[in-house]
């Protein structure tokens, strides 16, 4: 029974691996998390503003419950990095002069920090200088605030505030084209006029503190110097995509786990079943000579004890390695400056212990039957079930066929249950292929929909203040630009009710083309003159239908306070936006004919031109290019989710081979006196390996449909446990991912038989056909 048994080990092995690897990394995550945010002094409230008098730091420091108070400059500029094509979008942030970070310390990774006497001195994140290998001693130009600097790079360093770090507007990261620069606090406020003065400020709290009334008491500090809104730390955006992602992680040890578990509970039931069956004179012969009940209980416990042990063991050291291997990969996109994979014994003793209650509560019903046999019960043989003609033998369509054919019927149809459940397991094992291929069709369709379907531009400008809209003009001028269109952006808070969201409003031009509003479902859509479009996320965040009124205050300028329709509500894939007529948002704003930005078209043989031309001009706070962020997007997720694919495609064959595989042997050993009788009786090889192949060969195709049903529930649960403010997954299923999930199941199915049937060729007749009486 070796092969049968190390078949369960293995699906056993897979649910550990599966649980153990989940619970690991979370705790990996966690823990590494944790400790970089208290090494750093990672702050617990953030809030910027247009520019705030330095001696308002003593107003924010009064507000009960503060502990620490860091002011700086935060500002943009864009790069022009040698050999580089595309304008780089850096973030700058400002160093204290004298003494260390109070919060958000950075970790120098090499070279040093600025010298506060040379000014052009910067410290720029790591993964940028990877990005494009640059070292400290190299240098790059920069456009601060209109002005061409040539700055010198003293060292590289990792931020608590950008361990996930993506550029305004972005999904992912992209190192390439987007940064983080450290400068002189003094250098920084030359650069863009801010002397005595700062625009954005970190706190820490004292334990027990309430985060919503110091963020409300500090926004009544900000609101008169342009403060857009403070915010804590579970909203500020690296730690909100970390948080995301252990979630997932969460989501993920629930579900896939189990599903090997509930396939070990039935392969081990069916094999001890069948166990105590074959062992009934044994049982007898025991309890005749004076063998407790829990003995034989016992003895075949042991049996179960020592499956798990090997399945729990293999899966234990198979999940450490993806626990280590899937921690790493999360540093490829979550930098942090070290990894604390050290896991401790709870996440292995949980794992350890659900799978071993699994394997033994498919062995109970096993166990119970042998210890409640009677002797004298026990060491008689089996009574023969009892067979009589049903409906189904006297249809015509059973007459047209073949003995061997019928037998197979028959059986199926006298034990049903045991068919159900090997049909089940085999249609678990497509499930979970279909699941995992699933992801294929939905990253395909995602970047379809939003960045070829739903948007049409090659580029999007920010400026770093608003511009009249006849900048659209200035920008149709130049060389390569095929064409421009504006939009509006501004920082809200809107409200329903006890709800609320600080959300962005986009303001979209009457006949948008480059960049409309678009729904998955129903394509571009046109936004009224007045009233409030809005995403489905958003709808039920805030729990709002069309026609409900929403209370609107911009984040701002006047900060105007304004109650405004929802007149849609669309499907998106990406975030939760909310839209307004461009000409109605700058009326409500009160600034004018003005934009934030521009969507711009290129003309592919200019492009170099224009790319050269945009690194100098002034004025610009980020530039994002369609291209790259579908570029960043494949590349990202391919590192991820294609080894993903692997690994469950193979726990799906382990699963499919050891369901096959046992139902095969077991049917052998049941059949072996009946198979030999009619091999004896003149039936030929190829038919009696048609009579015990066939039955599960039907099984399995059976189990085609029903995994198909199987894996669209997975899939939609996948896809559902998923969906975050960022991104949803659409469940999409393509025919090619049901074909080859049923392809990979099928030829499994077949190894198997092969496998059998070289052993049923070897058939000892003679053995066969003998009895014990």
């Amino acid at each position: 029974m070796r092969a049968q048994l190390l078949a369960i080990a293995l699906v056993i092995a897979s649910g550990t691996a599966l649980l153990t690897m989940s619970l690991t990394t979370i705790e990996a995550l966690e823990e590494t998390t944790a400790a970089y945010y208290e090494r750093t002094r990672f702050a617990d409230i953030f809030a910027s503003a247009k520019r705030v008098p330095d001696y308002r730091s003593r107003d924010i420091a009064e507000i009960p419950g503060v502990r620490l108070v860091e002011t700086r400059l935060d500002e943009r500029a864009i790069l022009n990095v040698s050999g580089f094509l595309d304008p780089v979008v850096a973030r700058v942030i400002s160093l204290p002069e004298r003494g260390p970070q109070l919060l958000n310390a950075l970790v120098i990774r090499s070279g040093r920090l600025i010298d506060p006497t040379r000014p052009d001195e910067v410290v720029v994140s790591e993964p940028f200088a990877q990005a494009h290998r640059l070292k400290p001693g190299d240098s790059f130009d920069a456009i601060l605030r209109g002005r061409k600097r040539t700055l010198q790079i003293v060292g590289t360093a990792l931020s608590p505030e950008f361990v996930y770090a993506i550029a305004p507007g972005g999904l992912m990261p992209d190192d390439e084209r987007f940064g983080i620069l450290w400068m002189g606090r003094d250098a920084l406020a030359a650069a863009f006029d801010l002397k005595a003065s700062f625009n954005s400020v970190s706190l820490s709290l004292l334990p027990g503190a309430d985060v919503n009334d110091v963020i409300r008491r500090l926004d009544d500090i900000l609101v008169k110097h342009g403060g857009i809104g403070a915010y804590g730390r579970a909203d500020q955006t690296s730690n909100w995509f970390l948080e995301s992602e252990i979630a997932q992680q969460k989501n993920l040890s629930r579900v896939m786990p189990a599903i090997f578990l509930a396939v070990a509970i039935f392969l081990t039931n069916l094999v001890m079943a069948r166990l105590v069956d074959t062992e009934r004179r044994e049982i007898g012969l025991l309890k005749a000579l004076g063998y407790a009940n829990w003995t034989i209980g016992w003895h075949y416990s042991k049996l179960v004890f020592a499956i798990a042990a090997t399945g729990i063991m293999i899966g234990s050291l198979i999940g450490a390695w993806l626990g280590h291997w899937n921690t790493e990969l999360y540093t490829n996109f979550y930098r942090f400056p070290f990894l604390l994979y050290r896991p401790g014994p709870d996440g292995f003793v949980f794992a350890g212990t659900i799978s071993l209650a699994a394997a033994l509560a498919g062995s109970l019903m096993a166990a119970y039957r042998a210890v409640r046999l009677p002797p004298a019960e026990a060491m008689k043989p089996p009574s023969p079930p009892a067979y009589q003609r049903t409906w189904a033998s006297q249809t015509a369509l059973t007459g047209a066929l073949d003995e061997p054919t019928r037998m197979i019927l028959r059986r199926i149809i006298r034990w049903p249950v045991r068919a159900l459940l090997t049909s089940l397991g085999l249609a678990m094992s497509t499930a979970v292929m279909i699941m995992a291929f699933q992801w294929v069709d939905a990253v395909d369709t995602l970047a379809e929909t939003v960045f070829e379907r739903g948007q049409h531009q090659d580029a999007t400008i920010a400026f770093n203040e608003l511009r009249p809209l006849k900048t659209v003009g200035d920008f149709e001028n130049l060389d390569g630009v095929l064409s421009a269109e504006p939009y509006r952006y501004v920082f809200a808070r809107i409200s329903h009710g006890h709800l609320g969201e600080r959300q962005g409003i986009i303001g979209v031009p009457d006949g948008a083309v480059l960049s409309p509003v678009f729904d998955v479902s129903h394509g571009r859509i046109d936004v009224p003159r007045d009233g409030l479009v809005i995403s489905s996320k958003l709808a039920d965040l805030l729990r709002l239908e069309i026609g409900d009124t929403v209370l609107i205050k911009l984040l701002e300028g006047r900060q105007p306070l304004v109650s405004m329709p929802v007149v849609r509500v669309f499907e998106t894939f990406i975030g939760k936006p909310a839209y307004m007529n461009m000409g109605a948002l700058n009326r409500l704003a009160g600034d004018g004919r003005v934009a934030s930005g521009l969507h711009i078209r290129v003309d592919a043989a200019d492009r170099s031109a224009l790319m050269t031309k945009l690194k100098g001009l002034p004025g610009i706070s980020s530039i994002q290019f369609r291209q790259a962020a579908i570029d960043t997007f494949y590349r990202t997720m391919g590192e991820t989710i294609f080894i993903f694919i692997g690994f469950f495609v193979a726990f799906s064959m382990t699963l499919s081979v050891a369901v096959t595989y046992n139902s095969i042997r077991i049917a052998l050993s049941e059949r072996t006196h009946e198979l030999a009788t009619l091999r004896v009786l003149g039936f030929t090889r190829w038919e009696i390996s048609y009579i015990l192949l066939g039955e599960v060969g039907l099984l399995t195709w059976l189990a085609v449909p029903l995994g198909a049903a199987i894996g669209f529930w997975l899939a939609w649960w996948m896809t559902s446990a998923f969906e975050t403010e960022l991104y949803r997954v659409p469940l999409v299923l393509r025919d090619a991912t049901y074909a080859k999930a049923t392809i990979i199941m099928l030829v499994s199915a077949v190894v198997c038989a092969a496998v059998a049937r070289r052993r049923l060729d070897k058939l000892d007749l003679i053995a066969a056909l003998k009895t014990r009486e």
